[in-house]
């Protein structure tokens, strides 16, 4: 079983309306949602064999912000596929990854992330898959299950999600 967490960047700024989109930094109450996370993800120790992160700075910064807790031995990537592609993009680069593998973090942005989580998974707790249908918001993880020995396998169907994580629902 291979794992795939989908995290959404912290909550941007707005408060230069001259930037441009990937140039905005993480808004001050994304850095306190992804300091949450960063607890989550250190009490659960999720720990990714690979980080594939947008090149975008709120998607960078989200990923210092959890960073430290994902184990020494993380492997990251900047993708500017993250930022500039679709959902059939991010499948494409997961697709590409090496087998050895066993588990990836992605870093990016929405509709992207929602689109490939909700074709992703069939499986799982109907009520988290009504959720992640109707909204991925900032700074939430999602946790697919994926019974694979491929990651070139990864296709629509081929995941089961086991937990939507957001920020406001943690301590």
């Amino acid at each position: 079983m291979k794992h795939l967490y989908l995290l959404r960047h912290g909550k941007s700024s707005w408060d230069d309306p001259d930037l441009a989109d990937a140039d905005r930094p993480l808004a001050p109450r994304g850095v306190r949602a992804l300091a949450r996370m960063r607890k989550y993800l250190k009490e659960e120790k999720i720990r990714p064999d690979l980080v594939i992160c947008s090149p975008a700075r709120r998607t960078r910064h989200t990923l210092a912000e959890v960073e430290p807790v994902l184990g020494r031995d993380v492997t990251v990537r900047i993708e500017p596929a993250v930022y500039e592609g679709g959902a059939g993009a991010l499948v494409d680069l997961i697709g590409s990854t090496p087998d050895s593998a066993s588990s990836i973090m992605l870093i990016g942005h929405n509709p992207s992330l929602q689109d490939l989580a909700v074709s992703l998974v069939v499986a799982g707790d109907p009520a988290l898959l009504a959720r992640l249908a109707e909204k991925f918001p900032t700074g939430a993880l999602a946790v697919i299950g994926v019974p694979l020995d491929a990651w070139r396998d990864l296709g629509e169907g081929s995941g089961r999600l086991e937990e939507l994580v957001l920020p406001r629902e943690l301590g």
